[in-house]
């Protein structure tokens, strides 16, 4: 059973990650940590493609831990002066301050808090469900991108497989040359996988042409084309001939609508089957509506009060992050997800038992 629907789940990334990107204020970002963690979590429960990510998300604490340092190493400026290394020392000589240090942090926790939200959205929403969002005539470039999503999951349970077979035969890891018996079959279950894929998506039809006559098609790619063209001229336009930017302008904003146009012809001949459609619950809207109130709450704040969401630990400001309960409830929401999902999961256990 799919947990929300792909569009709700959506409007969830959407919210976190403008949440995440809007702010460096630590506090706000552990409590979207703690967000994210609340959800992730109660997707791993029923979801073996989450324990997929998991790797990701170490990958973002090693991330974090790394920042830090390195960025107080580099940065030799602040008032709050920890130790002094030689100056004689090229890049890392001078002064190491706190300021550069919680800085550095500030910013890999950005980062870990980021992979931890696509980390939950990949794990939340299926990649073939995702691809119907797609417009139609964007499908190839769609299952392009849902194939490259699905890769890292399915090449981590891969070699989590791998690895559980060589144990039981009795292999052990001790130096960089007992790898090679992990990454030979890694690689030919990889390239068995894409052979089959590639025979699939053949059989199927998938990159044929669309269903309309061939001088059709020429004038469809002329328009294109002449669309694109008049995008790069007005972009030209706007960047160096500063007393015609109106003009450069609405030279954009028309080409922009003509591509528009033109796909959305293109799409009506696009061929699409459709075998169940998506039911949209009440705890989709609920997800929804918290997720719409984030994105306008923090986008309110950022246009008639930007400081509340700035964290710079640098002089003149004071190194210590400043605190807004408001923008703190409203990050915390975004765990909206991770509790409403164990009470669902549980109830549908229990409908299962009763049939």
């Amino acid at each position: 059973m799919e947990s929300y629907h792909p569009v709700a789940w959506l409007m969830w990334l959407m919210a976190a990650a403008l949440a995440a990107l809007l702010t460096r204020n630590p506090l706000y970002l552990l409590l979207l940590l703690l967000a994210g963690g609340v959800t992730y979590l109660a997707l791993e429960r029923r979801s073996p493609v989450a324990r997929s990510w998991r790797a990701f998300i170490k990958l973002g604490f090693v991330l974090l831990l790394f920042a830090g340092p390195s960025n107080a190493l580099t940065a030799h400026y602040g008032q709050w002066v920890l130790f002094r290394l030689p100056e004689s020392w090229p890049i890392i000589g001078g002064p190491i301050t706190g300021e550069a240090l919680l800085y550095g942090l500030s910013s890999g926790l950005s980062l870990l808090v980021l992979l931890l939200i696509f980390a939950t959205f990949n794990s939340g929403v299926d990649q073939s469900r995702l691809l119907r969002l797609m417009p139609p005539y964007f499908y190839q470039a769609g299952v392009i991108a849902a194939i490259a999503l699905a890769f890292v999951p399915q090449m981590v349970m891969a070699a989590r497989e791998i690895r559980e077979v060589q144990r039981i035969r009795g292999h052990r890891f001790r130096s960089l040359r007992d790898l090679l018996p992990l990454f030979m079959p890694l690689l030919t279950t990889g390239l068995e996988r894409a052979i089959g894929l590639a025979e699939s998506m053949e059989s199927r039809g998938f990159g044929g042409t669309l269903a309309m006559p061939s001088p059709q098609q020429t004038l469809y790619r002329a328009g294109t084309l002449a669309a694109l063209l008049a995008l790069a001229g007005g972009a030209f336009g706007y960047a160096y001939w500063p007393t015609r930017r109106p003009l450069s302008a609405g030279l954009m904003a028309a080409a922009g609508l003509g591509l528009l146009l033109i796909f959305w012809e293109q799409g009506r001949h696009v061929r699409r089957s459709r075998y169940r459609r998506w039911t949209w619950r009440r705890r989709d809207t609920t997800v929804a509506v918290v997720s719409g109130g984030v994105m306008l709450t923090l986008l309110t704040v950022r246009l008639f009060w930007r400081e509340a969401l700035l964290y710079y630990p640098y002089p003149p400001f004071t190194p210590w992050p400043d605190f807004q309960p408001l923008l703190g409830l409203t990050m915390a929401l975004l765990a909206t997800p991770g509790i409403l999902l164990p009470a669902q999961g549980k109830r549908a256990i229990e409908e299962r038992g009763n049939e």
